[in-house]
């Protein structure tokens, strides 16, 4: 059963009012300064002190002085309630304008393709905020790792996250190197796929993901086997141009390697659509300017995007 309690009164209740009492010897200036009448004043005060155990003030009909007690408190509570008050505009600050740290949580292969190009334009733009970039395969717990925001594919964004598209949906495709190729015949069909060396990707989850496919609109997935299992997008990419196999890897990722005879695409046909990158976060109430200011930037500089087919 459920039991029900009471918050419990802050130990700050009419610290403020104390202080200004304090400060103008005056219950009447106080209610002046704070904008309430005296009594409110005098009835603050009398709880104050009832809470602590202790009179601070001696009053009299011509003047009010502190007491021994009053004097230790002041010394020590004004200093800290001064801290708390630059405290407190400090934090409206950020509230109010973009500055502060602001953390990002993305996969290494994104870096090159998406924020290269708008990190010193964000950072010329927004001087007063400094931009962390910390790049991870884990889907982190944005909240508990204290990121403000991440950067996946569409499909991994859990459906609680408010996500903001950074690319259209774009294909995955797969590619392999003229080296590869050299003596083998291209696949023509999925199947074929069991005659080639495929580079797979072992997930966050410590799965290993299969390879994906639109087989005339039929969705397919197939377990394909190779001499190398890479933990990012990357290093998959290195190995296909060096020649170990195939990979299958998002299109925006192989543009350049495909433009300098690097790499060359297999079944086109088959290539699935996957939603694309996004930046997600937690609620919308809990944008700050910061976190505001990038997504801005980022819609008003599509950056990278020359590098994702159908977006230039």
């Amino acid at each position: 059963m459920k039991q029900n309690f009471t918050v419990r009164q802050g130990a700050l209740d009419g610290v403020e009012v104390f202080l200004s009492v304090a400060q103008h010897r005056s219950f009447r200036r106080a209610a002046a300064e704070l904008g309430v009448t005296p009594s409110a004043i005098s009835q603050t005060v009398r709880v104050l002190e009832a809470r602590i155990g202790a009179a601070l003030f001696i009053r009299t009909t011509r003047s009010v002085g502190l007491t021994e007690a009053g004097e230790r408190f002041l010394s020590h509570a004004k200093p800290a309630f001064e801290e708390l008050v630059a405290a407190s505009e400090v934090a409206r600050g950020l509230g109010q304008r973009p500055s502060g740290l602001l953390r990002l949580s993305v996969p290494r292969a994104v870096v090159p393709i998406l924020l290269e190009p708008l990190i010193a334009s964000f950072c010329q733009a927004y001087p007063e905020v400094e931009l962390e970039i910390a790049t991870s395969k884990e889907l982190i717990d944005l909240a508990a790792e204290g990121f403000d925001a991440g950067i996946r594919l569409g499909q991994f964004v859990d459906a609680d996250m408010v996500a903001v598209p950074l690319t259209p949906p774009f294909r995955l495709v797969v590619v392999g190197s003229p080296a590869y190729f050299a003596g083998r015949s291209r696949p023509r069909c999925t199947d074929d796929l069991r005659q080639h060396a495929c580079l797979r990707w072992r997930r966050s989850s410590g799965a290993l993901a299969s390879w994906s496919f639109n087989d005339d609109g039929r969705a397919i997935e197939i377990a394909v086997s190779g001499p190398l299992i890479a933990h990012d997008f990357p290093t998959m990419l290195g190995a296909a141009v060096e020649g170990t196999g195939l990979a299958q890897l998002p299109e925006p990722m192989v543009v350049e390697g495909l433009r300098a005879g690097k790499l060359v695409h297999v079944l086109e046909p088959f290539a699935p659509v996957i939603p694309g990158v996004f930046l997600y976060y937690p609620g919308r109430r809990q944008v700050m300017p910061k976190l505001r200011a990038f997504i801005d930037h980022v819609k008003s500089h599509p950056a990278g995007h020359d590098k994702v087919p159908g977006t230039r």
